[in-house]
């Protein structure tokens, strides 16, 4: 029998706290968690729209103000909150124009990856139980990692190949973290996972002529966000192995279907290059990880 979030048990007693809760995937997250008495924090750049939201689904649901774009709102974000069960790296920016984060980084991967990761590091000596962070069958939509240059300071501007880049750190992201977490004797676990593809609005935000038809293009090849939310939901609720990438493995390599082992790319599972990615990204946000029960936060330079 294939795994549904009608498989979730009660979760009275945990408290999880999502990036990007008040639409898609997020918001849906967030209401299954919630129904099934989970403590839920929106953490999100729209606080008017996530307490919308929050309205919406009940139960123990709360609104904190967090813009991944800006390196300062995480560690405000970060230093309000206490110690909490899952941490679920949702949020995310697809194929948008050109333009840079407060702190002056390339804005997919600033907001995908290195948001998500400063978030983390901020956060891991309070999460109790795991990280789920997710990644994106697009991760395998680019050739390779622009190591040296993250940033798009030394190369032309491609907004699919920048999502691509973000998606394909957020799953070596996740694999390294476990690994790290694992080395360090930790009980905390790191899941990488992939939603498929779902008629969310984050098909709607290229300011191009697709997004009259990428909303629905995507509900065509794709499934419900209800269906796209079950792998994050897998991973955030049940006793899965880390090592898995998770996700629908159905239509066009993974568009939809139940939530399974899924696969990835050779280049994701580089740990040479994700140990440099990982060193790139303590530079460029200034958030070391420590692993001790502490985190070093310097300041950028």
């Amino acid at each position: 029998m294939s795994w549904s979030a009608d498989h979730i048990g009660d979760q009275t007693g945990r408290r999880f706290i999502i990036t990007g809760a008040n639409g898609g995937l997020g918001s849906v997250t967030a209401k299954r968690l919630a129904d099934k008495g989970g403590a839920v924090v929106l953490a999100c750049r729209d606080v008017a729209k996530a307490e919308r939201v929050a309205g919406e689904i009940g139960g123990d649901v709360t609104v904190a103000r967090l813009d991944l774009a800006d390196l300062s709102s995480v560690r405000s974000f970060a230093t309000g909150q206490g110690e909490f069960d899952v941490l679920i790296n949702n949020a995310g920016l697809m194929n948008i124009p050109f333009r840079r984060t407060v702190d002056g980084f390339e804005m997919q991967f600033g907001v995908n990856h290195l948001g998500h990761f400063a978030l983390t590091g901020l956060l891991l000596d309070k999460i109790t139980d795991r990280v789920v962070t997710l990644s994106s069958i697009a991760h395998s939509q680019t050739p390779k990692l622009w190591i040296d240059d993250l940033d798009y300071r030394h190369r032309r501007y491609q907004r699919n190949l920048a999502y691509a880049q973000s998606k394909l750190a957020n799953l070596m992201f996740a694999r390294e973290l476990e690994r790290r977490l694992r080395d360090a004797g930790s009980s905390v676990r790191s899941y990488g996972v992939h939603p498929g593809v779902s008629g969310t609005d984050l098909f709607a935000r290229t300011e191009t002529v697709f997004d009259r038809v990428g909303v629905l293009g995507a509900s065509l090849v794709g499934h419900p966000p209800e269906k796209a939310a079950e792998s994050t939901l897998f991973a955030a609720t049940e006793t899965a192995d880390p090592d898995v990438f998770w996700g629908p493995t159905g239509l066009l390599i993974g568009s939809r279907g139940p939530v399974r082992p899924s696969r990835s790319t050779r280049l994701s599972r580089n740990s040479r290059l994700a140990a440099r990615l990982w060193t790139e990204s303590e530079k460029m946000t200034g958030v070391e990880f420590a692993f001790d029960g502490a985190v070093r936060d310097g300041v950028q330079s």
